[in-house]
């Protein structure tokens, strides 16, 4: 996914379009699975989707629908060693989303 472009919600109205793309980033965020994802693997860098069951207390099959769509809305990138999954967080599109909400 683009980088959000548009302006800040004080400073003027949003698209159609760009209202569409911060609202699915937001829905995506919108679990509080999803937010104890992203902060586990911001705080250490990346992560392992092996180490995610465990830190959540939730199966690897509800783990792997959460990653999958952090990835979809672009909050995650995913990159695969070996056997398992390893995830970091998009630091410009987080940005993007911040800044649209300041």
């Amino acid at each position: 996914m683009s980088e959000m472009c548009c302006s800040p919600l004080l400073s003027s109205p949003l698209s159609d379009e760009d209202a569409s793309e911060l609202a699915t980033v937001l829905k995506a965020l919108a679990d509080p699975v999803r937010i104890k994802l992203v902060s586990i693997i911001a705080a250490n860098g990346e992560g392992c989707a092996c180490d995610f069951p465990g830190a959540t207390g939730k199966s690897q099959p509800t783990i792997s629908h959460h990653l999958s769509q952090l990835v979809k809305a672009g909050i995650l990138q995913r990159e695969q060693r070996g056997k398992w999954a390893w995830f970091r967080v998009d630091a410009d599109r987080l940005a993007s989303v911040r800044k649209v909400l300041s």
